[in-house]
C-alpha cells in the first residue's frame, strides 16, 4: 500500500479522491434510472415483469412474483444447519441491542392545565431491499428486518432478485423468514425501488425503502424520496484504522483488507503515528494479497482507495478520522477508550485489536447499515428510530390558554398573520 506523509495538501487531495465514489456523483445512470421508475410508475406490473426478465433472465408473472410458503419451506432445507445456528445465535445480538433502542411516547401534565408530550407510532409497511442474485447476504437481510420487526413494523415486505430458475438464493429466504419479513418479491434493481415506491397490481406500496443495493439502486432510492421515506443513499464501503506504535501490523492488514473485498470502490485507510507500523503493514498486505481469493478486486480497491496516512501525533490521526468520517473506525492504540471519546464522526467505531470490523458485520448486534462516504456527519447506523414516526401532543384547559392568549396573539399580530391571531381571540370575547 502507498504510504503518504500526513499534511494539509495530502489531507485535502485524499477527502477529494474519497467524495469521487459518491453515488449523487454517476449522472451518467440518472437519465436510465428515472426512466425505470417511471416506467413501473405508469405500467406498474408490466413494467416489472419486463424489466425482470431483461436484467434478471428470470420469467415471472402476477402468479410466482411472491415467494410461497412452499417455497420458504424449500429454501428451509437447504440451508446448512450449522449455518443456520449461527444466524440465530446472530438474531439473538441484534435482536438484544435493537431492543435498547426503542423508545416510549411520552407525556408531561402540569398544575397550571398543560398537558404536552410525544406520542411514538411504528411506521405500517416498510420496504427492505436486499441484493441477490448469485450472491447471499443474510446478514444485510437480518440487519434490516429485525429493527423494523422491533420497531413494531406490521408489514415488512423484501425485495431482493431472482436467480434465472426465478426463485430467490435459500440462504437469503430463510433469513427473512427467521427475521420476520411478511412478504418477500422477486424482484431487484431500480424497478424493484420503484415497485415498492408506488405500487403495482402485485406489489402493494410501502411507507419507507431500507437496505443497500448497487448504484441503479442508490438512485432509485433518490429518485423515489418524497413519494416515501428512505434510509439513505448508500456508497461503496469503507474502513478506517487509527493505530500507533502498539498495534499488531498483521490484525491491522487483515482489517484494512476486509473492506478491501467488497470491490473496486472500496476504500481503506490506516492513520497511525508510527512510520514503523506503517511499513510493517504495508508488507502484511503484500503477503495477504497472495494468498486471499479476491486479490484482484482488494489490489484494485487498495490502488484506487488505499491509504497508509503517517501523523505527526495522535491528536492530528483524530482529526483526520473526523474529516473523513468513515463508515466502519477501528481504534488500536495503548489508550483506545481515550481516543474514542475525541471521535465526533464515525458509522461504527471498533475498539482494541480483538474488536475486527467483521465482529460488527456479523455477530456483535450494533447494525451494519451504516453512512458512507463522510455521511456519518450527519447520519446514523440503520435503527429503531428508522421504523418510528413521533407525533406531538398538546393540551391546554381553558384557565391555561387564558394566561397566554395575549402573548400569543401579540406574537401573531407581528407576523400580521390576523386569523391567527383571532383563532385565540375569539375563545375569550365578552
Amino acid at each position: 500500500m502507498r504510504i503518504i506523509t500526513l499534511d494539509d495538501a495530502s489531507m485535502k487531495n485524499i477527502l477529494a479522491d474519497m467524495l469521487r465514489r459518491d453515488p449523487n456523483n454517476y449522472d451518467s445512470y440518472t437519465k436510465t434510472v428515472e426512466a425505470i421508475v417511471e416506467n413501473v410508475k405508469n405500467r406498474r406490473d408490466e413494467a416489472v415483469f419486463e424489466y425482470t426478465r431483461e436484467f434478471d433472465h428470470a420469467d415471472l408473472d402476477a402468479s410466482n412474483i411472491r415467494v410461497t410458503q412452499e417455497e420458504i419451506g424449500e429454501a428451509m432445507a437447504q440451508v446448512d444447519e450449522g449455518l443456520l445456528a449461527v444466524m440465530k445465535k446472530s438474531m439473538d445480538n441484534i435482536r438484544r441491542y435493537h431492543e435498547k433502542q426503542k423508545r416510549n411516547s411520552w407525556f408531561d401534565a402540569q398544575p397550571d392545565g398543560t398537558i404536552l408530550g410525544q406520542k411514538v407510532t411504528a411506521l405500517e409497511s416498510v420496504g427492505v431491499y436486499v441484493p441477490g442474485g448469485k450472491a447471499a447476504y443474510p446478514s444485510s437481510v437480518l440487519m434490516n428486518i429485525i429493527p423494523a420487526e422491533v420497531a413494531g413494523v406490521k408489514r415488512i415486505v423484501m425485495v431482493t432478485p431472482p436467480g434465472k430458475d426465478g426463485k430467490v438464493n435459500p440462504v437469503t429466504l430463510t433469513a427473512a423468514h427467521l427475521a420476520g419479513a411478511t412478504e418477500v418479491y422477486k424482484v431487484g434493481g431500480a424497478q424493484a425501488v420503484a415497485a415498492l415506491a408506488f405500487g403495482t397490481q402485485s406489489i402493494p406500496r410501502v411507507n419507507k425503502i431500507v437496505g443497500p443495493g448497487n448504484i441503479f439502486v442508490a438512485l432509485a432510492k433518490k429518485a423515489v424520496y418524497g413519494h416515501v421515506s428512505i434510509d439513505s443513499i448508500a456508497g461503496p464501503s469503507e474502513i478506517l484504522v487509527i493505530a500507533d506504535d502498539s498495534a499488531n501490523p498483521r490484525f491491522v492488514a487483515a482489517d484494512l483488507l476486509s473492506q478491501a473485498e467488497h470491490d473496486e470502490l472500496a476504500s481503506a485507510i490506516l492513520v497511525t503515528t508510527s512510520m514503523e507500523l506503517a511499513k510493517k503493514v504495508s508488507d502484511e498486505v503484500d503477503g495477504f494479497l497472495k494468498v486471499l481469493s479476491r486479490s484482484d478486486i482488494i489490489a484494485k480497491s487498495l490502488d484506487n482507495y488505499g491509504y497508509i496516512l503517517v501523523a505527526d501525533t495522535m491528536e492530528k490521526a483524530v482529526e483526520t478520522a473526523n474529516n473523513i468520517a468513515p463508515e466502519h473506525l477501528e481504534i488500536v492504540t495503548a489508550n483506545p477508550f481515550e481516543v474514542m471519546t475525541k471521535i465526533q464522526n464515525a458509522g461504527a467505531i471498533f475498539i482494541g485489536e480483538y474488536s475486527s470490523e467483521p465482529l460488527g458485520d456479523y455477530f456483535a448486534g450494533p447494525n451494519h447499515i451504516l453512512p458512507t462516504n463522510g455521511t456519518a456527519k450527519f447520519f446514523s447506523p440503520l435503527g429503531v428510530d428508522d421504523f418510528i414516526k413521533k407525533s406531538s401532543i398538546i393540551y391546554y384547559s381553558r384557565e391555561a390558554l387564558e394566561k397566554a392568549h395575549k402573548d400569543i396573539e401579540l406574537f401573531a399580530e407581528s407576523e400580521h398573520l390576523t386569523a391567527h391571531a383571532n383563532s385565540i381571540r375569539v375563545r375569550f370575547e365578552p
